[in-house]
């Protein structure tokens, strides 16, 4: 597990390692240009010639503090300090005074030369508000060289809390953070401007944060290890019986993704609740599952009522359509079942104006929405959503006390406490089915007894997961939700590898 912390955050943790444990700021700051100088070294990149551009905050002190490293160590490099001497942290007024003593002085001419490498010290994680002016036009200046760009903690011009770009933004071949990984470089658009991330430890803790939760927190493979692990002595149901509410005419297709995934997620038994006329092609492609049909002008409450009282998890929604008969059947299972259910898909779409269910029902409810559906579900505006996509999440969890799961490249799961932000996926997971694959991972976790908000971020873990070893077999363009569906197995096969 890793945290991931806000600029508040972060400065919370640098003011409590240099006032309560006594690391002096210059020392961090010493320990920061090494480690960007070091990592400029390991990733190769032609030093020929280097413009550091400085600001006049402590970002900008680690950026004089890595030119005169790396003037120690022959690199043709020059300094271009774009802010106001008069505004300059004590931090930063030393090492451009210690720059200054060793022959390092900023130049003014800059803007006609030309540079292997520049080095972004301009805001790092302070920045609250718009680039304008001569900034922005230093940044325009900066994104149009050929040069590789470096950006020092984060590219200036994004925020470190949401990722949104501050009217403009340094687009950086490499950056490297220190400490945490900052909300801003995770979340989009600003990820895209971060390129490759490296982290380093420079000697900050998170003692400071006291017992304030990290804003959020995200995964690595080793977590994949909190899924229980098979045991020697066990049965079907062992591993939990999932239903799985879903299809209708002519949209078998969802029902068997949904449920491929449960079987492939590991689930003992899976029950597919669906109308008759779906039977035959299920019991073909699927004959591990269990199918429980029903004909569309018959009493389905029966057969429904006994199917979710053999269930220990359900989903519901995937491939339903959005007619009466879908909202009959929500209405049903919101006010009859007391286990953890999913709503996805078409579950979330009849759903929209009969949100006092979801307070009503005795389920503890997992919603999948993504960005379109979340339109629907909250009445927010799409720009609204993801300007702040943890903002919207996190309230419509705390409405409707459930578990959200907003669905988008960077997927943030929420209880309105707590906050997950996925990374792993890829653009070939933007393909129809994907989310049904994802109904059956959340539902088969659900049914092998994990709480809800855990199953919802590690389900959206491993489904990236799938997605990037699909990808790897495929590649991004042609695969499949079916691949994505068959590739859960051979990530949780990995897993059960590394735990021998």
């Amino acid at each position: 597990m890793e945290f991931l912390l806000n600029a508040s955050q972060m400065k919370q943790c640098d003011s409590h390692t240099i006032k309560r444990i006594g690391i002096p700021s210059m020392v961090l700051m010493e320990r920061a240009a090494l480690a960007v100088k070091e990592e400029m070294y390991r990733e190769k990149l032609d030093l020929t010639s280097v413009l550091v551009v400085c600001g006049s905050g402590n970002n900008g002190g680690d950026g004089l503090a890595l030119a005169r490293l790396l003037d120690e160590d022959g690199v043709r490099v020059s300094v271009a300090f774009a802010g106001k001497e008069a505004s300059m942290s004590e931090e930063t007024r030393l090492q451009m005074k210690i720059c200054r003593n060793c022959g390092i002085n900023p130049c003014s001419n800059f803007y006609g030369e030309e540079y292997t490498v520049i080095v972004d010290a301009l805001f790092g994680i302070g920045l609250n508000r718009e680039i304008t002016g001569e900034k922005a036009e230093l940044v325009a200046w900066i994104n149009h060289r050929k040069a590789s760009v470096v950006s020092v903690d984060l590219p200036s011009g994004i925020s470190a809390d949401t990722g949104k770009i501050l009217g403009t933004a340094v687009k950086a071949k490499l950056t490297v953070t220190f400490a945490y990984r900052k909300l801003g470089q995770i979340l989009y658009p600003g990820a895209e401007y971060c390129g490759k991330i490296i982290r380093r430890d420079i000697g900050i803790t998170a003692d400071g944060l006291k017992n304030a939760m990290p804003c959020a927190f995200t995964y690595q493979p080793e977590d994949l290890m909190k899924i229980a692990g098979r045991k020697p002595y066990s049965n079907k149901g062992t591993y939990g019986k999932v239903l799985l509410i879903a299809g209708s005419r002519c949209m078998a297709g969802a029902a068997y993704l949904a449920a491929l995934a449960a079987c492939r997620c590991g689930s003992g038994l899976v029950r597919i609740f669906t109308p008759e006329c779906n039977r035959t092609i299920l019991q073909t492609l699927l004959p591990e599952a269990v199918l429980t049909t029903y004909e569309e002008e018959e009493d389905w409450r029966r057969k429904l009522e006994v199917s979710l009282n053999w269930a220990d998890a359900a989903g519901i929604g995937p491939g339903m359509g959005i007619g009466a008969l879908t909202e009959d059947i929500l209405d049903f299972v919101l006010h009859r079942f007391r286990k953890p259910l999913v709503i996805d898909a078409d579950g979330l779409n009849v759903l929209c104006g009969k949100k006092r269910w979801l307070l009503e029902t005795g389920a503890k409810v997992i919603l999948t929405p993504h960005i379109g559906e979340m339109t629907r579900l909250s009445g927010r505006g799409k720009e609204d959503i993801l300007e702040d996509l943890m903002k919207a999440a996190g309230e419509e969890a705390s409405k409707t006390k459930t578990v959200c799961v907003l669905k988008d490249a960077r997927t943030v799961v929420t209880d309105g406490a707590r906050y997950y932000l996925n990374t792993s996926g890829n653009s070939g997971m933007a393909a129809g089915g994907s989310g049904d694959v994802l109904t059956g991972i959340l539902g088969s976790l659900l049914g092998q007894g994990m709480t809800p908000f855990d199953a919802a971020s590690l389900g959206v873990y491993l489904h990236g997961l799938a997605g990037d070893l699909a990808a790897s077999r495929q590649g991004e363009h042609g695969m499949m939700a079916g691949e994505l569906a068959e590739a859960v197995a051979g990530v949780l096969k990995e897993t059960e590898e590394r735990n021998e």
